[in-house]
């Protein structure tokens, strides 16, 4: 397999332009800026769950393509993150970075203007696209700002905090907006956040690269796994209206494997892939991916079905729904910070498993959600150890996935952690939506069944079960998957690089 070499000698002991910089810059004052940035982006994955049902009455949305106003944003993020990633390694980080606050802040704009539902769809998914180049291009800049391993745990447990309770704010900032002034401005207000962002950066965010011998864009690459990606989705959503077994779906599906299997081959040839597949020798980062995957499709559902049940079941307004997920973004906070402590005692494999174990419990609990249930018995208490295990299980699986890698393939292995997430939301939501749907369907065409409430409900313990399968097949993928030789770089901060 053919992959980029690295300069010799000299140049590769200064892999990174500005490295120099980076001792005179206030290191923590960067991190700053690309977590507020960040915070934008996570925060835009969820902050339309609330204002979904305004939309929808603004903009005339049926119900089967609602969960578009997600999709479309999670895919093309997901989609073009290893494009973005790999970029910025080569082009410069700071510079991908700011492009990228551009293109998500002109998009927000765009979609608060939205006067029909395919404009906002667009629009949504060129957020998505300004996302897959900000997200990779920060983490990137973080991870190589701060070489100390110690400052570096302490770094990515802020932008761990930032990245999984900004999912969670976001419920509150759409309720708040929805509720106050209108649905048009849950985009509206990345404007000023976008522009501070790229202010800030413009001064004081250092540039750096990967010095590599050859610079060339994998087009096909993008190309593939990004049609790959949408026509699966695509396929799985549409399954609930033309049926699992039909042509439609058989051919839609077969075409979405045929994509990603050809951008397996272009990766496996090309001279500068854009996923250098070795990378994958690193078993840390690819059990991390692989669980994260699996974490990120039960958290993006959680946040979709748990806004729907305290909205349409419920009858909560869009501020109360809002105001009612604030203790998540609470234990998401306590997770990430109290993991920071624990890493030092159980290691990153033993904080992951007993997060996830944590928010496994958590997701169970919501399987029993009852039609006329109270917030603090039956939702509060399933949430609330939820929250706090993904704010355990972040910190560690972001040390696992870009820890040990070579400094140019750190916006690589940046954008394929972002890739996961994003793209196992995107699927979760797909799938557990649909299959959710199905047994609402099943259940009302059933004879003497309670309520149309109560079939809505029924459908949501379905999700919820599903999601908490996913969350224990990832418990179970790190338990199995990693020993303690495998995560050694990163507990005790020794270096490890990939071979080519």
């Amino acid at each position: 397999m053919a992959a980029e070499q690295p300069v010799p000698a000299a140049a590769a002991a200064s892999i990174e332009q500005g490295a120099a910089a980076h001792g005179a810059s206030n290191r923590w004052l960067v991190l700053v800026i690309v977590c507020m940035a960040q915070f934008m982006v996570v925060l835009d994955a969820t902050v339309v769950n609330v204002a979904l049902p305004s939309i929808q009455r603004g903009l005339h949305f049926s119900q089967a393509n609602l969960q578009w106003v997600v999709n479309a944003y999670t895919l093309v993020f997901g989609g073009f993150l290893l494009l973005g990633g790999r970029a910025a390694d080569l082009l410069g980080r700071k510079r991908l970075f700011m492009v990228g606050v551009l293109v998500f802040s002109g998009a927000s704009m765009l979609n608060g203007l939205a006067q029909t539902s395919g404009m906002l769809v667009a629009g949504r998914a060129l957020q998505g696209l300004g996302g897959a180049i900000v997200s990779p291009a920060a983490l990137a800049i973080i991870t190589t700002t701060f070489p100390d391993s110690a400052e570096r745990t302490k770094a990515l447990g802020v932008w761990s905090a930032i990245a999984a309770g900004g999912a969670a704010f976001g419920l509150l900032l759409g309720g708040v907006l929805t509720d106050l002034l209108s649905w048009q401005w849950v985009f509206f207000v990345n404007l000023p956040v976008g522009v501070a962002s790229f202010a800030a950066a413009l001064r004081l965010v250092p540039e750096s690269r990967a010095e590599l011998q050859h610079r060339s864009f994998d087009l096909a690459g993008a190309i593939t796994v990004t049609g790959g990606l949408l026509v699966l989705v695509y396929a799985i959503v549409e399954a609930k209206t033309y049926g699992w077994g039909s042509a439609r779906i058989v051919g839609l599906g077969s075409l979405g494997v045929a994509l990603l299997a050809a951008f397996a081959a272009i990766e496996s040839r090309s001279r500068m892939p854009l996923m250098r597949l070795s990378i994958f020798r690193l078993r840390s980062l690819a059990v991390a991916d692989g669980a994260l995957l699996l974490v990120a499709s039960a958290m993006f559902s959680m946040f979709f079905f748990a806004s729907l049940y305290v909205q349409d079941i419920q009858g909560y307004s869009p501020l109360r729904a809002g105001l009612a997920f604030l203790p998540v973004s609470a234990g998401i906070m306590i997770g990430a910070g109290a993991a920071q402590q624990l890493i030092r005692r159980l290691g990153v494999r033993g904080v992951s498993v007993l997060g996830l174990a944590l928010a496994t419990a958590g997701m169970a609990w919501l399987v029993r959600l009852p039609v006329h249930g109270s917030y603090l018995g039956d939702l509060l208490a399933g949430l609330l150890p939820l929250a706090i295990g993904m704010g355990l299980v972040f910190v560690p699986i972001t040390l696992l996935a870009t820890s040990g890698v070579e400094h140019e393939d750190a916006g690589l292995a940046s954008g394929l952690f972002n890739t996961a997430q994003q793209v196992g939301g995107a699927l979760g939501l797909a799938i557990l939506s649909t299959v959710a749907a199905d047994h609402t369907s099943a259940l009302l065409r059933g004879a003497g069944h309670a309520s149309a409430a109560g079939a809505e409900v029924a459908g949501f313990h379905v999700a919820f079960l599903g999601g908490t399968v996913m969350l224990a097949l990832g418990a179970l993928f790190i338990s199995v998957l990693l020993r303690r030789r495998h995560v050694l770089h990163v507990d005790v901060g020794a270096p490890l690089t990939v071979a080519a």
